[in-house]
C-alpha cells in the first residue's frame, strides 16, 4: 500500500471564497502540504447554511482525501434543522481543533452606547427600538446576540443582513444600533475610528484586544460565545491517516502564516487530540440547542 499521502489532498470550505473560514483554511492548506510533502486544495462549497458542502464529505470516499472545515455551524445545525441529509456524528470523523475565535460588540462611534451596561440600560428603557445587525439566521453572530438577550433579560431585534460588510455599512449609517460581529470584519474600523468596540463575546479578554472587557465581566455573568474551526474526515477514515492529518495541522498552526493570522482575526490555536474536538463539539451543540429552541429559532 502507498504512504499516505500520495496525492492531492482537499479541504472542503462549505462557505463562499474570501470570508473569514475560507482565510483559515486556505493558511491551513498551505502550512499542512508543507509537512504532508502533497498538494492541498481548497474547494469552495457553498450553500444551504453550511449542509451542502458538509453532505459532500460525508458521502466521500474514507481515505483522508477529502476533508472538512467545520465551523460553529455544525455545533448548531443539528438544533435548526429536523432533517439534516447526514449524521454529524456518526458520519464523521475528528481529526483536530484548528483555532478559537470570538464576536466582538461593536456600535456606532456616534452612539451614546459606552458600554455593555448602557446598552442594557437603552434596551430595557426601550424594548422595541433596538435592532441589531447579523450575517444571517442561525450564524455565530445571530446566536450571540440571541444569549445576550436571555442572559442580560432585554429585547432586541435581529435585522439579518447577507454578510458583515453590509450590516456595518448599516451600522455606520445609523440604520442599526449594535452588532455582534467577526474580529476580523470590525478591527480596521475599531482601530480608524469608524466603529466602538464595546467587549468581546469570549469566556476570558483577548490578547488582540486586552483593554477591552469580556461581556461577562462588563455586566452579563456567565456570558460565552465563540466560534471555531475543525478539521473533519469522513467516518471509518482509517486511525494512523487520522494521527497523520492531527500531527500536520498541529505543526501547520505553529507556523509564521498562523501566528500573523491569529493576531489579524483574534484567533486562539488550538490543534490537540481528535477525541478534544468531538468533546468539544458536542459541548457546544447542548449549549446552543437550548439558546435556539428558547429563542424559537428555525430555519425556513
Amino acid at each position: 500500500m502507498a504512504l499516505y499521502p500520495d496525492r492531492i489532498v482537499r479541504i472542503v470550505v462549505p462557505f463562499a471564497p474570501g470570508g473569514g473560514t475560507d482565510v483559515i483554511a486556505r493558511t491551513l492548506a498551505q502550512e499542512m502540504a508543507k509537512d504532508l510533502g502533497a498538494a492541498v486544495i481548497i474547494e469552495n462549497k457553498p450553500g444551504a447554511g453550511t449542509i451542502i458542502g458538509t453532505q459532500a464529505v460525508a458521502s466521500s470516499e474514507p481515505d483522508g482525501y477529502t476533508l472538512l472545515m467545520g465551523t460553529f455551524a455544525n455545533a448548531v445545525n443539528p438544533s435548526l434543522n429536523a432533517k439534516l441529509p447526514y449524521d454529524p456524528h456518526k458520519d464523521f470523523a475528528p481529526v483536530a481543533l484548528i483555532a478559537r475565535s470570538f464576536n466582538i460588540v461593536v456600535v456606532n462611534p456616534q452612539s451614546p452606547i459606552k458600554s455593555i451596561a448602557d446598552l442594557i440600560a437603552a434596551a430595557k428603557a426601550d424594548p422595541d427600538k433596538m435592532p441589531y445587525g447579523t450575517f444571517g439566521t442561525g450564524t455565530s453572530a445571530h446566536l450571540a446576540g440571541e444569549l445576550f438577550k436571555s442572559k442580560a433579560g432585554v429585547n432586541l431585534t435581529m435585522v439579518p443582513y447577507k454578510g458583515a460588510a453590509p450590516a456595518i455599512t448599516d451600522l455606520i449609517g445609523g440604520q442599526i444600533q449594535v452588532m455582534f460581529t467577526t474580529v476580523a470584519s470590525a478591527a480596521s474600523l475599531i482601530e480608524g475610528g469608524q466603529l466602538r468596540a464595546l467587549a468581546v463575546t469570549s469566556a476570558g479578554r483577548s490578547p488582540a484586544f486586552p483593554d477591552l472587557p469580556t461581556v461577562a465581566e462588563a455586566g452579563v455573568p456567565g456570558y460565552a460565545a465563540e466560534s471555531w474551526y475543525g478539521l473533519f474526515a469522513p467516518a471509518k477514515t482509517p486511525a494512523d491517516v487520522i494521527d497523520r492529518l492531527n500531527r500536520s495541522a498541529a505543526t501547520a498552526v505553529q507556523s509564521e502564516a498562523f501566528k500573523r493570522l491569529g493576531a489579524n482575526e483574534g484567533l486562539v490555536m488550538v490543534a490537540r487530540p481528535p477525541e478534544e474536538l468531538d468533546r468539544y463539539v458536542r459541548g457546544e451543540e447542548e449549549r446552543w440547542r437550548k439558546v435556539i429552541e428558547d429563542a424559537g429559532i428555525k430555519i425556513e
